[in-house]
């Protein structure tokens, strides 16, 4: 659906109301009669959309003559962070993530955006970053919106990025948690608990990191429509690469924490395994002397010693508290 449309002149918003192809071609020639067509954010229309089916898409689509290839992977999303070509036009993917405080989940989606001379058309797919506030910031900054298209898609990816900083510092919080978890005393059992975030962490690495190399062939001045903006994105840039080192910290010490563990929780299967050889050692000399004896004689030992039975016990305790006594001191017990 298309969620808002409206055409920018010179820093001020037009709502289009009714056709968009008639409004379009008007503020065109209003633009081509004040000499606004001529400035790089002179004149240009905005279209955003969430989730557009391929009907819908495609009036927009023919409208603004987007390449197919563009179009179709627009409406069925699931595509890496990229910038392509298509003619005149510019394709650009960025991932959006929003963290489930409840389940400690990111979820992904998309942003696509079409970058021509004189349009920008966003399609968002999934919950994360509406682009309402993006907009109220654009059309409050006149100069942001003197670079046109340019100052648009940079606008949508500060708010992207900004809040994979926000996603970041919750992620730090899950593993400080976890790791109080980890070394707490008789804590559970987190293993699944931190494949379940080193998962969501690769997750959120595959969502941004492909995203660098493209911010910085625009940052090298190789894309010749946003070479007024490159500050703006080189601002960007220097936010995504500290996300990236973040993500990296997080990857690693989630491999930390794992290892610290499994080492734990190996070094508690070996203190419960002292523990029951400890007491199978002890349990073994009443074990071995009633063997010996057995249950078939009127006194023991040696038959008819009086007082035989009685001093097989005396031996029998003497002997299980020496041997409790020596594995406690060297602290099996």
């Amino acid at each position: 659906m298309i969620v808002d449309k409206a055409i920018y002149s010179r820093g001020v918003r037009h709502t289009i109301e009714g056709d968009i192809s008639d409004a379009f071609d008007a503020a065109r020639a209003e633009a081509a009669r004040t000499g606004a067509a001529e400035e790089p954010g002179g004149c240009f229309v905005w279209i955003g959309l969430h989730e557009p089916t391929a009907e819908e898409f495609g009036l927009v689509r023919d409208e603004l003559g987007l390449h197919p290839l563009a179009a179709e992977d627009a409406v069925s999303a699931h595509q890496r962070p990229k910038l392509e070509r298509y003619d005149d036009t510019l394709f650009f993917v960025l991932k959006t993530l929003v963290y489930k405080d409840g389940t400690s989940d990111i979820e992904v989606g998309e942003i696509m955006v079409f970058v021509g001379r004189d349009f920008v058309v966003t399609v968002r797919h999934g919950e994360g970053n509406p682009l309402g506030p993006v907009r109220k910031r654009l059309e409050s900054d006149p100069a942001l919106l003197d670079h046109g298209p340019a100052g648009v898609l940079y606008a949508v990816c500060d708010e992207v990025v900004d809040h994979y900083g926000v996603v970041s510092h919750e992620v730090e919080v899950d593993i400080i948690e976890l790791e109080r978890a980890v070394f707490r005393p008789g804590g559970p059992d987190v293993t699944e608990s931190i494949y379940s975030l080193k998962r969501e962490v690769l997750e959120f690495r595959s969502a941004q990191d492909p995203l660098v190399p493209v911010l910085q062939e625009i940052v090298r001045g190789r894309v010749p429509e946003f070479a007024g903006a490159r500050e703006y994105f080189r601002d960007i840039l220097d936010h995504l690469l500290r996300v990236d080192g973040q993500v990296d910290a997080h990857n690693e010490l989630l491999n930390s924490v794992l290892t610290a563990h499994l080492a734990l929780m190996g070094k508690q299967q070996n203190e419960d395994m002292r523990k029951i050889s400890s007491w199978a050692a002890i349990i073994a000399v009443p074990t071995a002397l009633a063997g010996i004896y057995g249950m078939n004689f009127q006194h023991m030992p040696e038959l008819r010693w009086r007082y035989g039975y009685g001093l097989v016990v005396v031996v029998m305790v003497t002997l299980c508290v020496f041997i409790y006594r020596r594995l406690h001191k060297n602290h099996w017990l």
